[in-house]
């Protein structure tokens, strides 16, 4: 009798490059709409943003709906309460956390009118986990849903990534001093490991700064029919 069992393929083990900074924070409300502010006042306080692309701020979230109270129009002027569990999130390059967390610890920053000072900063590994969700990618204003996922299917494999499950939700306009950036939800799922990092680490389209094209992993589906109220 001949038996041979197929190679096992090794366990991928998530690099530590690129990790996530997650900072406790003091805030009574933000706006809705603070992507642009955030990144304009994490750049007065980190100057070196402006020329390294790798550095990504997230948007802050806030849960969207909770006994009874519904989340306000995507708006500047509107705002949202923040808890105390809420973090301001920093995708940034394994050799310059510790100089960014010592930087931004006791830093205040001005979102519109809200204060916002920072703490303390845990590492958070990037996720290896073959679902993967972006609330804002860059899209144009009257661009559907079929020609966008086409156009970032294409965009996907220059990063040598398949997609092979793909969904997006609503137009989201984000506002700038230059005029709105239009965004959609994007979900992606059965990606490798190796594939969900690499996207995790590059991001996708312009705007990583204001938390546009970065990725988060997700448990299922429906993130995307969320992101509105999210």
């Amino acid at each position: 009798m001949f038996w041979q069992d197929d190679d096992k393929k090794p366990e991928f083990s998530v690099p530590d490059n690129v990790v996530d900074l997650l900072f406790s924070i003091e805030a009574r409300e933000i706006p809705v709409d603070h992507a642009h502010a955030l990144s304009d006042a994490i750049k007065k306080a980190l100057p070196e943003m402006t020329e390294d692309t790798r550095i990504g701020v997230h948007t802050i979230h806030v849960a969207g709906s909770q006994n009874g109270w519904e989340r306000p129009d995507h708006s500047p002027d509107e705002r949202l309460v923040v808890s105390r569990r809420t973090k301001l999130t920093l995708r940034v390059p394994k050799a310059l956390a510790g100089e960014i967390q010592e930087r931004l610890l006791g830093t205040t920053l001005d979102l519109g009118g809200c204060t916002l000072t920072i703490g303390k900063a845990k590492e958070r590994l990037l996720s290896k986990q073959g679902t993967v969700f972006s609330r804002y990618v860059t899209c144009e204003p009257d661009e559907d849903e079929m020609r966008f996922l086409e156009r970032v299917a294409g965009e996907l494999a220059g990063l040598g990534i398949k997609v092979r499950k793909a969904l997006c939700g609503k137009t989201t306009a984000i506002h700038t001093p230059d005029g709105p950036v239009y965004t959609r939800s994007l979900m992606l799922a059965d990606l490798s490991p190796e594939e969900a990092v690499r996207l995790q680490e590059t991001g996708l389209g312009p705007g990583r700064d204001m938390g546009l094209g970065i990725f988060l992993p997700h448990k299922g589906i429906d993130a995307v029919k969320q992101a509105g109220d999210d």
